[in-house]
């Protein structure tokens, strides 16, 4: 069953849904950054507001990294979160760095999730645990079918030379 699951043939679907999940993405970050002025201040500040009260949406100790760490760094939280969306969509097209954009991907929605916002975040994250259990059979049909043995192997040359060098 696990052969079938990581083979060419489930690597199809796990490709299909790699590029919606993308799309999904790319989207996302390709509106924020032609929108002209994306500011998460607001949504940060919507968060912190959605922490109290009887039942919160989002819980004090996330508030308090938001208000802490966050609402300080607005200007940097402005830019990466457009363009970590849309080079995360990229890379998933493409297939190119496909388990970093899957973490970083993941990582977004948990956060989107913890600030209390739903809408598609439940979806997207667990597409993107899913794609993670699926591992190398996510990119069979992608650039690192091809990049991850390349660097694998001058990777590993390179220490090969520097340990010989180190013993003669």
């Amino acid at each position: 069953m696990r052969a079938f699951l990581k083979g060419p043939k489930m690597a199809v679907i796990w490709t299909v849904l790699r590029v919606w999940l993308g799309i999904q993405w790319i989207e996302a970050g390709f509106h924020k950054i032609t929108a002209g002025g994306f500011d998460a201040g607001g949504f940060v500040q919507g968060a912190i507001a959605n922490a109290g009260g009887d039942h919160p949406a989002v819980q004090g100790w996330y508030a308090a990294f938001l208000e802490g760490f966050a609402v300080p760094n607005i200007e940097l939280f402005n830019v990466l979160i457009p363009w970590g969306e849309f080079l995360v969509g990229l890379g998933l097209i493409v297939g190119f760095a496909t388990i970093p954009a899957l973490l970083a991907g993941a990582f977004m929605n948990l956060n989107f999730l913890l600030a209390g916002t739903t809408s598609t975040n439940p979806t997207l994250y667990t597409v993107a645990i899913i794609l993670l259990f699926a591992g190398a059979a996510t990119y069979y049909y992608g650039v690192d079918r091809f990049a991850v043995p390349y660097l694998t192997k001058r990777i590993n040359d390179k220490k090969a030379t520097k340990t010989a060098t180190n013993v003669a």
